[in-house]
């Protein structure tokens, strides 16, 4: 899907005539069932109407047409494409497959459409050929929710028994194209030919096809799932949108939206990306530290510390956290996703600041999730009643790494290193030593002289020694090679999974500043990269110099904040940093800062 991430704009501008014109009937062309009515709506006369050419992540060229501040259609290569706001207002507008409210995180985060995941309607799937433009809805409401194209026939999703891919997505609701428009929710659209709530031979037949197309394992499924609206159980909808049909028994919804979840575990665990195993568990996570960690006295909590002190230790033994690989790639934008379905609610308190300001316990995500690490009883005062900042803190294990660099490449190559790959200094000294050696470099009159060959020449020396020196120290050679490497570090906190930075980690730096004619103030960053909640510090100090503290962003960066502290504090911030936090002095810079003693008299 193309639209997972941040597009860039080339340009938004307003629509020519000429251009109107054969806009309305290029659509006119691509989707003759519109009416004229509809097609006027879709491409007015008079009304605003701009056209914004834009770049995907992956490079594609795309061009948005926008109506009434809404992106209503694109082209790709040619081709024109609704959107869900289109399909909104035109929702018979192309065959409509229908899933479950689970599957929609899967296709917000960038998967297609998996056949086992398709409900099959007592009517049969939509009579659809190769390569035909589909949309997507959800159980109980006709609004599509995505488009996609079939990779196969209707007959040859049931000749395949329902397995494999069914549509690849293009577009869904929740991605940065929906994020262009307006960012409503969708409509509640009800069904053509509601399901019977009695049991019935009908009722029984949906059965069987339910079961024959999702999985052998899955239990029957009663039929008045789809009379239930998507409001009580889903991430998509809004309270608001809860209609009369979901009078139903919400027990019943949950153990079906369970059972339906556990089918497609069964039939698509296997064929999981590593990206969505990373969402997966960047979700589970999250509830995990919403349903045990976090009080309700703890907010406003700031999302840094929400993510290191509470996300990460909700982590399963043997896996390992990691944003970057998931579809997300930055904290930030999935508090944005989990902000829209009305989760938590986040802001910027200070600038630059984000903070978590509210927790929607009564929604439905966070009380259906289950902690497998709780006690059988379900017992859990001690967890949830045990502030996290009672832990003891244990300052990180750091160690210097080094990157092997494209100009040592050469030297790595006999033990099967690559370029970016991450080595210790003993490493690196063994690799070296080992190489020496293999080559008979070692001077044989002096044992502690290496002879420099063309590779240690090419890799080792400056363009004016390359004539002049053909023999190097061990020492030297050593001091050489790493200086030549990209330096890296890694942080290890204790029962977390080391974190591997490039370049050598900041030191706590502790500076003083003038405001006004003769107020001080003491200024400390970089805590966060030695796991230190940077408003812990500021209280912590607040109490004890019995002066005002405040936390505000660092220039120029979006993740780390500045503890003010009024006053010359350097010596009461060293004593906390160095006796109780026990940071090796080396990572602590500014200590000389502190005032002077008076002078005895």
């Amino acid at each position: 899907m193309m639209f997972t991430k941040p597009f860039r704009v080339k340009s938004n501008t307003a629509i020519k005539g000429s251009d109107r014109r054969k806009l309305r009937a290029d659509v006119a062309a691509a989707f003759p069932s519109l009416s004229a009515e509809q097609l006027l709506e879709l491409v007015p006369n008079k009304e605003e109407l701009n056209i914004a050419r834009i770049y995907a992540h992956k490079g594609d060229a795309v061009t948005v047409y926008i109506c009434h501040r809404k992106p209503t259609l694109f082209e790709l290569e040619k081709c024109i494409y609704p959107t869900v706001y289109t399909l909104w207002t035109c929702p018979d507008l192309l065959p409509i497959f229908t899933t479950w409210p689970a599957v929609l995180q899967k296709l917000t985060g960038g998967a297609d459409l998996m056949l086992p995941g398709v409900v099959v309607p007592s009517c049969g799937l939509p009579e659809v050929q190769q390569g035909a433009l589909c949309a997507i809805s959800m159980v109980g409401n006709r609004a599509p929710v995505a488009i996609g194209i079939a990779t196969m026939s209707s007959a040859e999703m049931i000749a395949a028994g329902m397995k494999g891919k069914g549509l690849t997505v293009l577009h869904t609701y929740l991605d940065q194209l929906w994020a262009f428009g307006d960012k409503s929710n969708p409509p509640l659209i009800a069904l053509l030919a509601p399901e019977t709530a009695e049991p019935s031979v009908s009722e029984e037949e949906e059965d069987v096809s339910v079961e024959s197309h999702i999985s052998e394992d899955c239990t029957e499924v009663d039929a008045n799932i789809e009379a239930l609206t998507i409001c009580a159980g889903s991430n998509v909808y809004s309270g608001e949108q809860k209609g009369d049909d979901e009078t139903g028994d919400t027990q019943s919804a949950t153990e079906v939206e369970a059972s339906v979840e556990e089918c497609q575990e069964v039939e698509e665990d296997d064929g999981k990306t590593p990206q969505e195993q990373m969402d997966e568990l960047l979700w589970q996570c999250f509830l995990h530290a919403l349903k045990s960690k976090v009080k309700k006295s703890e907010l406003p909590l700031l999302t840094s510390t929400f993510l290191r002190s509470h996300m990460y230790s909700c982590c399963p033994k043997g896996k390992t956290l990691d944003i970057k690989k998931s579809s997300y790639k930055k904290f930030s934008k999935f508090l944005q996703s989990v902000q829209q379905q009305n989760i938590v609610q986040v802001k910027e308190l200070s600038k630059g600041v984000e903070s978590i300001v509210d927790i929607n316990w009564t929604h439905n995500e966070i009380r259906s999730f289950t902690v497998s690490e709780l006690p059988p009883d379900g017992d859990t005062t001690e967890t949830t009643e045990t502030p996290n900042e009672e832990k003891p803190y244990h300052p990180p294990e750091i160690v210097s790494i080094y990157s092997i660099s494209a100009r040592l490449l050469p030297l790595f190559q006999d033990s099967q290193h690559k370029k970016g790959d991450i080595l210790s200094g003993s490493d690196v000294r063994n690799i070296i030593t080992n190489y020496v050696k293999s080559s008979d470099l070692v001077n044989e009159q002096n044992k502690n002289l290496v002879s420099v060959d063309p590779v240690l020449c090419d890799c080792l020396l400056n363009k004016g020694e390359q004539h002049e020196v053909t023999q190097l120290r061990w020492d030297e050679l050593f001091t050489r090679c790493l200086e030549r490497m990209q330096p890296c570090h890694q942080v290890t906190f204790p029962g977390h999974a080391p974190i591997i930075r490039k370049g050598n980690i900041e030191p706590v730096e502790i500076s003083i500043a003038q405001r006004g004619s003769n107020k001080k103030i003491t200024l400390v960053k970089n805590l966060e990269l030695y796991g230190l909640d940077p408003q812990a510090v500021a209280n912590i100090m607040q109490h004890r110099v019995q002066a005002s503290t405040t936390i505000s962003p660092v220039p120029g960066s979006k993740d780390r904040v500045l503890v003010q502290i009024q006053g010359n504090q350097v010596n009461h911030v060293g004593k906390l940093l160095l006796d109780e936090y026990r940071i090796p002095r080396k990572y602590v810079q500014g200590l000389e800062k502190a005032p002077k003693p008076a002078k005895k008299k």
